[in-house]
């Protein structure tokens, strides 16, 4: 009589999420089977790096992708691509439509993106980038967040030349009043923009600032048309800010880019011809952050 044995009442069985995942990679083999270890290991791999390509393409996709194009962009036969994509679904990483079938990407997938995105990333990210935007421009390179109703500078950079400015980072600097702070503003939907200027005072730091909630939203609107900021001795009377947008992977403003120099320095012709070099970091820096296509059209779709 053949014995059977019994299961161990501590062992759980596996979740969903855990018995999805074992099909993507499959369990080590036992010691002594070294080529069928490596087979199975490089399967393992190779169903991986087919899953992610499937990610990166239905993320490219923001109104959906059907498996017979998702297949042939990904060059995998239909029957692959609807296992793997299976499996995605059933982890929450996609999501299919009920009526048309087609492919999205999933909650859980933002939720990670978005945790990795935390302030500290985003300064690890930025700075570089700000290094070398300070390199080409000779001036102190700035990355913004928003902060309430003001603007935090969370990196910065100073240039090779002398007489850099010597803001540090974690200064608060008022929104209506500097090219970063405008660039903010520009991004928020009409319902904020309209709270934000029923609340806020908008105080003058110098003559310049603007302090008239009809001449702040004409400069807001006029900083969505071009998708750039200007502060000529707004917020300072000695120093010139040109800013744009950054974004992430949703295509949402997330901060603002922009250098800043001194007024006997950084004329007004400087400042407008280093818009494109200050948008050309914006846009490497949006890519970092995962998005795709210019920056400076997620403000020039509000206008």
């Amino acid at each position: 009589m053949r014995s059977r044995t019994k299961p161990n009442a501590s062992e759980k069985p596996a979740s969903p999420r855990k018995a999805a995942i074992a099909k993507l990679v499959p369990a080590p083999q036992a010691d002594g089977d070294d080529e069928a270890d490596d087979k199975q290991r490089g399967g393992g791999v190779q169903s991986l790096g087919r899953a992610f390509s499937i990610l990166e393409e239905v993320a490219r996709h923001r109104e959906g992708i059907g498996l017979a194009e998702l297949s042939k962009l990904v060059g995998l036969h239909n029957s692959t691509t609807f296992h793997l994509a299976k499996t995605l679904v059933s982890l929450g990483y996609l999501r299919q439509e009920k009526d048309n079938k087609r492919y999205r990407i999933g909650r859980p997938l933002f939720a990670l993106a978005a945790s990795a995105l935390d302030e500290i990333e985003m300064v690890n990210v930025a700075t570089p980038v700000l290094e070398e935007l300070s390199r080409q421009t000779s001036e102190s390179s700035h990355f913004a967040v928003r902060m309430g109703d003001a603007v935090v500078v969370i990196a910065r950079t100073s240039g090779p030349g002398a007489f850099q400015l010597t803001d540090r980072v974690g200064v608060v600097r008022p929104a209506h009043c500097t090219a970063l702070g405008k660039i903010i503003l520009a991004s928020l939907r009409p319902e904020q923009l309209k709270r934000f200027l029923e609340r806020a005072e908008l105080k003058p730091s110098t003559p310049k600032s603007i302090t008239d909630a009809g001449a702040l939203m004409r400069e807001i609107a006029e900083v969505q048309r071009t998708g750039v900021a200007f502060d000529d001795g707004e917020f300072n009377m000695e120093v010139r800010c040109v800013a744009v947008p950054v974004t992430d992977f949703t295509g949402q403003v997330i901060g603002a880019l922009g250098i800043s120099g001194p007024i006997w320095r950084l004329s007004n012709q400087a400042l407008h011809a280093s818009a494109q070099v200050v948008q050309t970091a914006a846009d490497r820096l949006s890519a970092e952050f995962g998005a795709k296509g210019a920056a400076q059209k997620a403000l020039t779709q509000k206008a």
